[in-house]
């Protein structure tokens, strides 16, 4: 197994597969959705810096994929841009021909596996934080596993939580509703979930403190003890 650290400007990825050339197409495809992004930026900055809905223009697929996601959360469109491209990476791998790969994009997870996965969670100041990890399932399809949290890292969070985390066969809308329910996590709202459509989301889990939430089809959560030297981080 061959794993890579990879970061090109502020995209900071770790990558995981078993042969080089599938790391390789990985990094050439988010390349190419990071730079198809900057382009519509340079073009339409609100696109970058609105937290509402906002369209993208025609004929980009990486930018629909992001408006697309942020429509059905209600967020801004660079709320998915992590995962959105962290799928454009394994999706690659598997036009390789890659049937293991995954691309952990600052903690927004795009995964396709012929085998059991464990992925621990990290926290931040959560005393749950580095002890849980999930056991997923072979994946033959690519999922996103994405979380947002209001205590760790640099993104905008009007929430309290510590983790959320969301899975979804759509990696951008798995993105996008962690930020949405991370802004709303820990704020009194009582029915946090009532707007998820399970046939988009298939689960979420919370960790508030020492409180966990959850909601949906999740895969099996074990006791672990996460190394915390492989979250993906800039060097």
């Amino acid at each position: 197994m061959i794993r890579e650290h990879f970061q090109y400007r502020t995209t900071i990825t770790t990558i995981l597969a078993e042969r080089q050339e599938y790391i390789e197409a990985a990094k050439d495809a988010m390349i190419s959705a990071r730079t198809e992004i900057e382009a519509i930026i340079a073009t339409d900055p609100f696109f970058a810096v609105t937290y509402e809905p906002y369209p993208a223009p025609a004929g980009s697929l990486v930018a629909g994929r992001m408006a697309d996601a942020a429509k059905s959360a209600g967020v801004g469109p660079m709320a998915a841009v992590a995962g959105t491209i962290a799928w454009a990476g394994v999706e690659a791998m598997e036009e390789a021909g890659a049937e293991f790969g995954i691309v952990d994009n600052g903690g927004d997870i795009a995964v396709v596996a012929d085998r059991p996965v464990r992925i621990g969670l990290y926290a931040g100041t959560s005393p749950l934080s580095g002890k849980l990890a999930f056991l997923l399932p072979p994946q033959e399809e690519i999922l996103g596993i994405c979380t947002s949290s209001a205590t760790v890292g640099p993104s905008v969070s009007f929430g309290t939580a510590d983790a959320v985390t969301v899975f979804s066969r759509n990696v951008s809308l798995a993105d996008a509703w962690a930020t949405a329910l991370c802004n709303i996590a820990g704020t009194g709202d009582t029915n946090i979930f009532s707007r998820l459509n399970p046939d988009e989301v298939q689960g979420v889990f919370i960790v508030h403190g020492e409180e966990i939430h959850r909601w949906g089809d999740l895969p099996e959560i074990a006791a672990a003890n996460v190394d915390l030297s492989l979250i993906t981080a800039g060097h």
